[in-house]
């Protein structure tokens, strides 16, 4: 971890705890999720200790414009504030992705009005920058004209404004496991690559000898690829685009056993016991908001095992009190910490029918 703190703490939200020691930093992160299970009944959860990402490794970043007086202003919103505070250098961006903010910041300075604001998403891929820029003006020929003389400008790969490719100058990809997959527009990816490994590693070892695995949330196919190596896949998500190319990479990739998609929304429709009996154990990657309605079914169902994967320890225990209610047994937990400096936290665990 650096022991130099960012000009920036302090006033940009992105960071609450650079300042502390490790030690104890460590422990606030671990606690994070103790503490969210012990509210659920788990005080005596086995919960190791935060597999942490190195410093300059976050390959993704949501950042926020704004033209004000004439100056452009570029970065992450201020602590409980929609202030901007203009980035001048960031310890947990990857060093490409962070070399690119004063050129956005050019860029965009001729591209906004006064008094007009936008967001950057933007994702550092081997390819190079994949872009999406969203903001509340209407997209003329001139417009998308000069966003497409900015990617050129600067080498972005890929540029999309309102889900349309503005400009593609190289097609992103991601590699899960044997396969390569050509991203679609506003792709989720993992914030790290070595935090998506660790995650990818700790489900493959407790999938460990399943022949048949469902998916649920599989979004690109950051685990399904990887388990299609040993095991049958069915990759299920609302994003029918994921999907798509996901089945792509699959098709184009040899040694892989046979993956399967459906497009559906498991907030809505989870998967029932009945189409659950065809698999031997389940991912389950879900938003924020956790997956309560497919742990219900999923507690009704005769699935054995479960490896659960979690940005939210809160939704993830409310989940693990529904599974352990109806005979699972939760085990270890590993903290990610691919969100370095903040209040937030992943984590994977295994659940096992007794």
């Amino acid at each position: 971890m650096s022991a130099v703190i960012c000009r920036h703490f302090g006033v940009c939200g992105g960071c609450a705890y650079q300042d502390m020691p490790d030690t104890e930093y460590r422990a606030l992160k671990r606690g994070l999720v103790v503490e969210a299970l012990a509210c659920q009944g788990f005080a005596d959860a086995e919960v190791e200790a935060p597999l942490e990402v190195a410093p300059a490794t976050r390959r993704r970043a949501v950042f926020k414009v704004a033209k004000k007086n004439g100056a452009t202003l570029i970065g992450f919103h201020a602590a409980k504030s929609h202030a901007i505070v203009d980035m001048q250098e960031c310890f947990v961006l990857t060093p490409k992705l962070a070399a690119l903010v004063p050129r956005l910041r050019d860029a965009m300075s001729s591209l906004l009005h006064e008094n007009e604001d936008a967001e950057l998403h933007v994702t550092d891929t081997d390819e190079g920058f994949d872009v999406a820029l969203k903001w509340s003006r209407a997209r003329n020929a001139s417009l998308q004209g000069e966003i497409a003389r900015m990617a050129q400008k600067l080498g972005l790969a890929h540029v999309t404004s309102g889900g349309d490719i503005i400009v593609e100058l190289a097609k992103p990809s991601a590699a899960f496991g044997k396969a390569r997959v050509s991203l679609p527009p506003g792709s989720f990816l993992q914030p790290t690559l070595e935090g998506e490994s660790a995650l990818q590693a700790r489900v493959a070892s407790i999938l460990k000898g399943a022949k048949s695995v469902a998916d649920l949330f599989a979004g690109c196919g950051t685990f399904a690829l990887p388990l299609a190596a040993h095991a049958k896949v069915h990759a299920v998500d609302a994003d029918g685009a994921a999907l798509a190319a996901l089945a792509s990479a699959a098709r184009a990739t040899q040694g892989l056993k046979p993956v399967t998609t459906e497009k559906r929304d498991l907030f809505k429709r989870p998967l029932f016991p009945v189409e659950l009996a065809r698999f031997d154990a389940v991912v389950l990657d879900p938003p924020r908001a956790g997956a309560s309605a497919q742990a219900g079914q999923l507690a009704a169902s005769k699935i054995a095992h479960i490896a659960y994967v979690s940005c939210n320890a809160g939704s993830f225990s409310r989940d693990a009190r529904i599974l352990s209610d109806a005979g699972f047994r939760l085990g270890t937990v590993l903290p990610v910490d691919q969100f370095l400096w903040s209040s937030h936290i992943e984590l994977v665990a295994s659940f096992t029918r007794t």
